[in-house]
């Protein structure tokens, strides 16, 4: 069985969790730690209770979802975390309909409000484009013991506790949630801890909001990219013409790319109404180094702008280079939603398969318009 679509933003289920303490509740957490073969949910995936019995997030729907809620209404009573394995292969889910054939493995914390802090700084890091890591520690008992903390990006080299720092920035650079097993303990149940990245959402900065721009926006936003586009035309930079959540912005393009942040989650599409756009586009970001930079255009623009850049000192052949030019993936998209759709694969494909700037570009495509 497929991973079930997304629920709530990591950002939105750390904000509930705080908010429900802070409004005197006592929330349990179900979280996922592992998840073998086929699951309805992939570690990290997490769902929050409070004693009334709502429920935000999900672990996985069904029989999983209906036991990880008994569960978390009793330690919600008990106040006793709890861990329980689930075999989906088992003749026994099969008949109550779990069908998946995988196992997964979830922790139910029902205390959260001990560790309010840590899900308040990781909440107000994905609203700042932070990243860090939340780590669960988890130690059996009885009682069972939960530990969870917070830590910054800058802050994980000075994690020397297991499972040491340097699998500790392994999940954050791979932005994978992984779950360790202390080996001394494992055969006894001891100690395991969960890293689980945050980082915020991928965002997209489409420069130019005509009709590819548009399309663009529309399917990045399907695909779990944050969106802004940006026009110098009223016109055309227009909130209703994008959909709802993605940011517009109207004003100079090279000014407004400038002021914009281009770190290793951001991703730059050069779309505008013409070459000499393009160009001043590409120039105010081709020194800096985003995740992906990719630009429009046919082969012959794209080798007459790589000679110009290099002739006038405007960018190096290395710089030049981690461009994207043609755009976007060969799929034989000939109409602007297929044109969008190479794009964003492309995208999914950088962003997915490890290709960031700075390292050896992907095949280039062969999206070309005059």
């Amino acid at each position: 069985m497929d991973p079930s679509p997304s629920g709530p933003r990591p950002i939105e289920l750390y904000r509930q969790i705080v908010d429900c303490i802070d409004g005197g509740g006592r929330p349990a957490v179900a979280l996922v730690l592992a998840g073998e073969g086929s699951t309805p949910q992939r570690a990290g995936a997490r769902a929050v209770l409070d004693a009334t019995g709502r429920l935000w997030g999900t672990v996985g729907g069904g029989v999983v979802e209906a036991e990880a809620l008994r569960m978390a209404a009793e330690a919600c009573r008990s106040q006793r975390p709890a861990v329980c394995d689930f075999d989906l292969s088992h003749a026994d889910a099969a008949a109550a309909g779990a069908i998946c054939g995988g196992n997964m493995r979830i922790l139910v914390d029902p205390t959260a409000a001990a560790h309010r802090e840590c899900f308040a700084r990781a909440a107000d890091a994905l609203d700042h484009r932070r990243r860090g890591v939340l780590v669960t520690t988890i130690r059996a008992g009885p009682p069972l013991e939960v530990q969870v903390e917070w830590l910054a990006e800058d802050a994980i080299p000075g994690a020397g506790a297991f499972p040491g720092s340097d699998r500790v920035r392994s999940c954050l650079q791979h932005d994978r949630p992984q779950r360790f097993v202390a080996e001394a303990e494992a055969s006894a149940g001891g100690t395991e801890v969960f890293v689980e990245p945050v980082t915020a959402r991928p965002l997209l900065l489409i420069a130019g909001a005509g009709h590819v721009g548009r399309a663009l926006a529309v399917q990045a936003v399907q695909v779990g990219f944050d969106v802004t586009v940006i026009d110098d035309r009223p016109e055309f930079a227009a909130p209703a013409l994008f959909p709802p959540g993605a940011t517009v912005l109207c004003g100079p393009v090279p000014e407004q790319l400038a002021a914009c942040p281009l770190d290793r989650d951001t991703y730059v599409v050069l779309v505008t109404r013409g070459h000499r756009q393009d160009a001043e586009a590409l120039a105010a970001c081709i020194h800096r180094r985003p995740a992906y930079l990719g630009m429009i255009g046919s082969r012959r623009k794209v080798a007459l702008l790589r000679k110009s850049f290099l002739e006038s000192g405007i960018a190096t052949e290395e710089e030049f280079d981690r461009v994207f030019a043609p755009v976007g993936l060969e799929i034989g998209a000939a109409t602007v939603p297929e044109i969008a759709v190479s794009i964003v694969a492309q995208l999914i494909a950088v962003r997915r398969c490890g290709r960031f700037a700075g390292e050896t570009p992907a095949p280039q495509g062969k999206v070309e318009l005059p």
